[in-house]
């Protein structure tokens, strides 16, 4: 698997740990977030969370793959919320990811969490 690990061995700093999504589960929040994902995500995480979107294929590390259901069930929503609010061009991570807490309102980001949580739901076989 060439998509980046270390996403599952790295705990939020304590700022993001508690944080819970207060849309999960909500159908409207994950539509919004859809068309969010569509528009700033989609490039490099792909139309199903692959990671595999038409920007990736040049990039090192590549993007996670969303749909990953053992890396999703472990991530918190507080690491999540962290991980789209700050990007990824800290350690350990080193990938271009952007910081999208400055371009996304917190529900905004929240509905994003909400709809990628759905691509692991589907990769359960």
């Amino acid at each position: 698997d060439d998509h980046a690990e270390a996403d599952e061995h790295v705990d939020a700093p304590s700022e993001y740990a508690d944080l819970t999504n207060p849309f999960a589960g909500d159908h409207e929040a994950a539509e919004a977030g859809a068309v969010i994902y569509e528009v700033n995500c989609a490039s490099c995480h792909g139309p199903e969370g692959k990671g595999d979107g038409p920007a990736a294929a040049g990039l090192d590390p590549q993007p996670a793959s969303l749909a990953d259901a053992h890396m999703m069930e472990d991530m918190s929503d507080g690491a999540l919320f962290w991980r789209v609010s700050e990007g990824g061009m800290m350690d350990p991570f080193n990938s271009i990811m952007p910081a999208w807490k400055e371009t996304l309102s917190d529900d905004e980001i929240w509905q994003v969490i909400t709809f990628i949580r759905e691509f692991a739901e589907d990769d359960h076989d």
